[in-house]
Order: C-alpha cells, then sequence, then structure tokens
C-alpha cells in the first residue's frame, strides 16, 4: 500500500488587520501631505510676493511729469543732469523750459495763480515777500531748518526760512567782488586796495586826463546811475557796511553811504557819465576797477578775451566784514499736484555730486559754472580766480530788496527807482539827507504793500 501523500505546507499567514490599515494609511497619508505643503509654500509666495504689491508695500510708482521753469541755464547745460535723475526714477518724466526773463516774475505769479505754472521753478532770494502764498513749504524729511541752516550759507536761512518753513532751497551763491585791470595796476605799481580809504586813493591814482581834463582812464566805475552797473547792490552794502539799514533811509548812517557812493563821480571825478558802461568801459580798457557779480566775468570775457583782470572781496570798513548776497533759488508751486515727486528731484539737484556735475556741464560753454551754495563745497572753488572771491565772501554775505537785474518790476525794481532819485540829486547838488527824505516815505510804503514789517 503506498504511503500516504506528505501533508500539504502549511498556508501563508494572513495579513494581520492593523498592518492592513497601515498600508492603506500610507497610500494617502503622503498625498495628502504633499498637498498641504503645497498650499503651504503657494501661501508663503502670496504674502511675501504678491500681497505687499497690492497692499502698498512694493507698489510700482505711478508716472509723473514734472515741468521745471529755469532762467539763465540753457538745456543742454541741463540735461545731463536730469537724464542722470530720470535714468536712475524711469517714472518721472521732466519738462525743463527755460524761461526769459522779460517780464518773468509777473509771468511766473500769473501761471502759478491760475493753476497752469510749473512744478519747480527759479525765484531771486529777494522775491519770498511776493510770493509767499506761491511757494510749498519744503518738508522735513528733505531740508529741516537745522539741516538748512547747517548746509547753506547764513544769509540762505535769513531769505529762504519763513517762520518754522523752508520755502526755496539754493543752488548757487553769487554776490560782489571787486574786479581790477592788472595790467593798469602793475604799470602803476599798484597793488589791489584792501578797504575803502586805499581804493579812493587808488583810484585817484590811476586816473588819466587828456589835455583838457576828461577821463581816458578812470579810477573805478561808482558814484552815477546812468552808467554803473549794479549800483544799487554797491550802494546796499555800502550802507550795510556803514552800520546803517536800507529799509530806513532817514538815518545818517545811510545818508553818510550815500554822500561816500556819489563822492567818486562828485569830488573825486574818477567816473562820470559821460563814460560807457561799467561793464563795457572795464572790458575796453577804459577803467581801472569796477564792482560786480562773478557772471558778469563772462560777459567781459566776451567783449575782450585778451584782457588780463582779477577778482578779489571787496572793500571794507574798520571793524567788521559785510558782504552782499544776489542769488536764485529752486521753490515748488504750493498747487502742484506733484509735491513729493518736485521735492525729491530738488533733493536731488541740491546734493554735492549734482552740484559738481551741474558746474562741470556750465564749465563746457562758458568760463565757469554757478559758485557752489552748499558750505561743504566751498574749499573746492576759493582758490579759483574767477568765483573764489565770492565763496570766501559768502559766510558774511547780506541781503536786501536792491538787488539789480532781477527785472521783478516789483520789490526791487520799486525801492531801486527811489534810491536812483537820491543818488542823481546829490549829484546835482542837493543834501544826502533831504534827498533820503522822499526816498523814506517811498520804501515804508513798498515794503508795506508787501507785507514787510522793519524794525
Amino acid at each position: 500500500m503506498p504511503p500516504p501523500p506528505p501533508p500539504p505546507p502549511p498556508a501563508p499567514e494572513e495579513t494581520t488587520s492593523g498592518s492592513r490599515i497601515q498600508g492603506s494609511i500610507f497610500k494617502w497619508v503622503i498625498p495628502i501631505l504633499a498637498g498641504l505643503l503645497g498650499i503651504g509654500l503657494l501661501f508663503l509666495l502670496v504674502t511675501l510676493f504678491f500681497l505687499p504689491r497690492f497692499s502698498g508695500g512694493e507698489k510700482s510708482p505711478q508716472p509723473v511729469t514734472l515741468t521745471y521753469w529755469g532762467l539763465w541755464e540753457e538745456t543742454p547745460v541741463v540735461k545731463p543732469i536730469i537724464d542722470t535723475y530720470t535714468s536712475l526714477n524711469p517714472h518721472v518724466t521732466i519738462n525743463y523750459q527755460q524761461q526769459s526773463h522779460r517780464d518773468y516774475r509777473e509771468r511766473l505769479q500769473s501761471a502759478l495763480a491760475s493753476g497752469s505754472g510749473p512744478d519747480i521753478f527759479r525765484f531771486h532770494n529777494t522775491w519770498v515777500p511776493m510770493l509767499r502764498s506761491e511757494l510749498a513749504p519744503v518738508p522735513p524729511t528733505l531740508f529741516d531748518t537745522a539741516a538748512f541752516s547747517s548746509t547753506f550759507y547764513p544769509v540762505a536761512q535769513k531769505d529762504l526760512v519763513v517762520g518754522n518753513s523752508i520755502v526755496g532751497v539754493p543752488l548757487m551763491i553769487d554776490g560782489l567782488g571787486l574786479y581790477y585791470n592788472k595790467t593798469i595796476f602793475t604799470a602803476a605799481g599798484k597793488s589791489p586796495p584792501q578797504n575803502w580809504e586805499e581804493l579812493r586813493q587808488t583810484a585817484f591814482d590811476l586816473v588819466v586826463r587828456d589835455q583838457i581834463g576828461r577821463l581816458q582812464t578812470a579810477g573805478i566805475a561808482l558814484g552815477t546811475t546812468t552808467n554803473v552797473e549794479h549800483w544799487p547792490d554797491i550802494l546796499a552794502l555800502m550802507i550795510l557796511q556803514n552800520g546803517g539799514n536800507p529799509a530806513d533811509p532817514s538815518s545818517t548812517a545811510t545818508a553818510d553811504a550815500l554822500r561816500f557812493y556819489t563822492i567818486f563821480s562828485t569830488s573825486d571825478r574818477v567816473w562820470d557819465d559821460s563814460l560807457p558802461n561799467s561793464i563795457f568801459a572795464f572790458a575796453t580798457e577804459k577803467v581801472a576797477m569796477i564792482i560786480a557779480p562773478s557772471w558778469q566775468a563772462h560777459a567781459i570775457k566776451e567783449i575782450n578775451p585778451d584782457i588780463d583782470f582779477a577778482i578779489i572781496p571787496v572793500p571794507q570798513l574798520p571793524g567788521n566784514t559785510i558782504t552782499w548776497a544776489s542769488y536764485w533759488a529752486e521753490g515748488v508751486s504750493e498747487k502742484s499736484q506733484n509735491q513729493e515727486a518736485a521735492f525729491k528731484f530738488l533733493q536731488y539737484l541740491s546734493d554735492r555730486g549734482t552740484l559738481v556735475n551741474f558746474y562741470t556741464e556750465a564749465s563746457k560753454v562758458r568760463l565757469f559754472g554757478e559758485p557752489y551754495s552748499r558750505r561743504d563745497l566751498a574749499e573746492t572753488l576759493e582758490s579759483d580766480e574767477f568765483v573764489g572771491a565770492y565763496i570766501t565772501q559768502a559766510p558774511d554775505a547780506q541781503s536786501f530788496y536792491l538787488a539789480s537785474r532781477t527785472f521783478d518790476n516789483g520789490i526791487n525794481d520799486k525801492i531801486i527807482k527811489y534810491y536812483e532819485d537820491a543818488v542823481n540829486a546829490v549829484n546835482q547838488g542837493e543834501d544826502a539827507q533831504k534827498a533820503l527824505q522822499t526816498v523814506a516815505q517811498g520804501v515804508a510804503q513798498v515794503l508795506s504793500q508787501y507785507g514787510i514789517v522793519t524794525q
């Protein structure tokens, strides 16, 4: 009998219920975790990158067009400065428009009043009383008064700060300097004068007359109004140096300054009204000295490229140091819809590097650029043959509403007219104190008209 077949091998153990559940969990938990991770990453991406763009964190700047009215700088000088700014701020377009000086102040105010004026514009330091309501205050984030005072010269603080508000930012400084013809001085063995007494004697010694006494070479262009450029600035300087106040023409100090100004054409006769305009006379070497701002050097060199002259600080009286300031600043319209962008551009314009670039660009088309308004750039120009004297004088400069060639048909021109009548009267023999009586009334009226209270 055959042996019985071997028993079948034991059946494999069945999977336990716990193991079945575990395998099933792994099949659906892993996709869920992956999904949650994806959702988390998506949330993080939206939170960090997309949401700020809609909530203002990194909002793309809106396009802005700024209109900028300039006066003296031609477009080729300004364009490289603007191009640098717009390359860094591509959302900003700057429309620079060089204006004519003719009726500029009136056209500017008319445009600003109508709301069609520029966002940024140039104005003279003496125009603040006339433009007070049109000038937007500079935000403290651009300059607070402490930063403004430490950056620019003291005269800017006096002229461009109204109460606690800064209403303009100067990009340049200018005033008066003493020009002297080096050829004439060398031939006569003279040194340039340092004070008014020396100047008066030097001017007298340098005079050359013909056989009948007519001036062939004048000593200095002073004393008259018809042919002395910048005589109002010069007279104001003399009044201030003498301790007077041009706003108070009735004072003895003002009368003495007026007498001194006219003495060059009356008693000393080193200049008279038969001579040509003082700038032309100096350029053609018909007068040994003049007193003028820096920019007149351009005109002089254009008339006579070969003239050899130097510019030094104006003479002083013993015991004080007072110089003159007449300059231009940039302001932003109170009605501008783009004040924030305008002030950011103005901040860029007043930056050290920008002013240096501005000066460099201007020097490509003329003798030199506009003297720097910033104190921290003084040392770069103090030794310059043309503008050094103006930079060294800037810390002691003062101003008043007797600034010539602002063409404002306003506060300056009106006050100048009153003083012009006084100078002419003294040249015709009238006493200075008497001549100033009418001036005092007129000046008080003009200052009152523009809301200026004198002390």
